[in-house]
């Protein structure tokens, strides 16, 4: 049986991101998360938390956490991460700020030292930012969401995390490994007993 971690993997690095950037937010949140995502992909084909991600308007969204954030701003949301989090209203100048405060301690024991210095890294780069660095990063020219927008015409299309790997070294690889992963996934997540989460 394989067992992948990712939601708890998805809790932790919230509670990491909120404990350790200012201004964390739902939007740099969604950043946030979109970039550990997509460089850890690049890097071995695969996700830290398994979120799929859409191409909106204001940026990539990982739709299975926005489905779920309306409950978990009432605390209704699954118990595992209202455990964990809880959303704090602000007014901050001209917009509000649902603030992700975290309830419990950042447990990295799930996290391989490759996604834990590419969340590191992240802090690093983005610790004081506000969303609007955030947003111009994320819409960077040629990236996977602007590669998948493109003006609009795809809207609310899944990003493909394969966007990731162009131009990336040894490609066909990683192209490779995130195949046989999916199928690996798919094949035990189809076996009664097997747990994917």
């Amino acid at each position: 049986m394989i067992k992948t971690h990712e939601r708890e993997k998805l809790i932790n690095a919230i509670v990491f991101f909120a404990k350790n950037t200012e201004h964390c937010g739902k939007t740099k949140l969604f950043k946030l998360l979109y970039l550990l995502d997509f460089d850890h992909f690049k890097e071995t084909g695969r996700t830290v938390t398994g979120m799929r991600y859409r191409a909106w308007d204001k940026g990539p969204v990982p739709h299975a956490l926005w489905r779920e954030w309306p409950a978990l701003q009432h605390g209704l949301a699954g118990a595992d991460i209202s455990a964990a989090i809880k959303i704090v209203p602000e007014k901050v100048k001209d917009h509000d700020l649902q603030r992700v405060v975290p309830r419990v301690d950042f447990d990295p024991s799930h996290f391989t030292k490759r996604e834990l210095r590419l969340m590191q890294g992240l802090v690093s780069r983005f610790k004081e930012e506000r969303t609007r660095p955030l947003i111009d990063f994320t819409h960077q020219e040629l990236g996977p969401w602007e590669k998948t927008w493109r003006d609009g015409r795809g809207n609310d299309v899944e990003i493909d995390y394969l966007l990731a790997l162009e131009g990336a070294p040894h490609r066909e690889a990683l192209e490779a490994s995130a195949r046989e992963y999916a199928e690996l996934i798919a094949r035990l997540g189809s076996r009664d007993g097997a747990t994917t989460g």
